[in-house]
């Protein structure tokens, strides 16, 4: 699908003005209910870059959102957290039929400037996360939502000295519980999850038994995320629910497991194992090994010989 140039949003009240809304209560939070937003004065496919948070709770009919790797259609409750600086991709088949329903809250980094939230934001990894991979809530979930974003539109309505804590607070509440239901659905997809930990073992196998890493070195979070189609933050958090491993975690792994195979059935130097596992250097093989196994590849293998 192709967009045209991506609407450029440096601040929330852009966002009020382009959907033909009236301005926001609070320029740097806003909750938006998307019934309310009628007849949006752009084409049907389009693009935005907002330069704020976005949290967006939808059910759709016939629209298709993208950010990051995929597109995601759903009629069911759906949780999408957006960055600043990320593009966003919404494409509409059939305006006439149409149904939208949801909230969006968007919140300006600037509200989040001295507050605990500020730094901690970033662990929440979600807001990396691709489209095809948001949170889908459960009826309970659903509803425990949109009472918290409620609470914070009630509170931003009502500014006084104890306002910014509290909505601090209140978001920082709804970031847990979001977190909270992520792992809930890392656990609860296991078909899915264990089919997609085969495909990263497939694909590692496939890397170093094509000789794939002697042409492109050492195997990446990011090239098996592509493969995958998955996003590396995305991979790395599901992998290590189910193996208690991240990705790179698993990647080292793999590569311990065939420098002790070549270590003990192959006449091979140091040197050209680690030529063949992609190291540019033996140096760092040799330092890599013992960092995971507390002896030297030479160590290793007089114990077998």
């Amino acid at each position: 699908m192709k967009y045209s140039q991506p609407y450029h949003l440096k601040t929330i009240n852009q966002y009020h003005k382009l959907m033909g809304l009236p301005k926001p209560e609070n320029p740097l939070i806003s909750l938006v209910n998307l019934k309310s937003i009628v007849e949006p004065s752009f084409d049907k496919s389009i693009s935005m870059v907002y330069d704020f948070y976005s949290i967006s709770l939808k059910r759709y009919s016939n629209i298709k959102l993208g950010y990051g790797q995929q597109e995601s259609e759903s009629d069911e409750g759906t949780l999408f957290f957006t960055a600043p600086g990320q593009i966003l991709h919404i494409n509409i088949d059939n305006p006439d039929e149409v149904k939208v329903d949801g909230r969006i809250l968007f919140v300006h980094p600037d509200m989040l400037w001295n507050t605990s939230l500020a730094k901690t934001i970033k662990k929440y990894d979600f807001f990396d996360y691709s489209a095809n991979e948001a949170l889908l809530l459960s009826e309970k979930e659903e509803s425990l939502i949109i009472g918290l974003l409620q609470d914070i539109a009630q509170e931003y309505s009502n500014i006084d000295n104890y306002s910014e804590d509290i909505i601090i607070a209140q978001l920082e509440l709804l970031l847990a519980y979001a977190d909270r239901f992520y792992h809930r659905q890392f656990l609860t997809r296991k078909k899915y999850n264990h089919r997609i930990l085969n495909h990263v073992e497939e694909l590692l196998n496939l890397y170093f038994r094509e000789d794939i890493v002697i042409a492109k070195g050492l195997p990446t979070v990011q090239y098996i995320s592509q493969e995958l189609n998955i996003s590396p933050c995305y991979l790395s958090r599901l992998l290590k629910t189910i193996t208690g491993q991240t990705t790179q975690q698993l990647i080292q792994e793999k590569i311990i497991t065939i420098a002790k195979e070549k270590l003990t059935t192959t006449d091979l130097s140091v040197s050209e194992i680690a030529y063949e596992l992609g190291f540019e250097h033996s140096q760092s093989f040799n330092k890599f090994f013992k960092v995971k196994t507390q002896l030297s590849p030479l160590e290793f293998r007089r114990l077998f010989n």
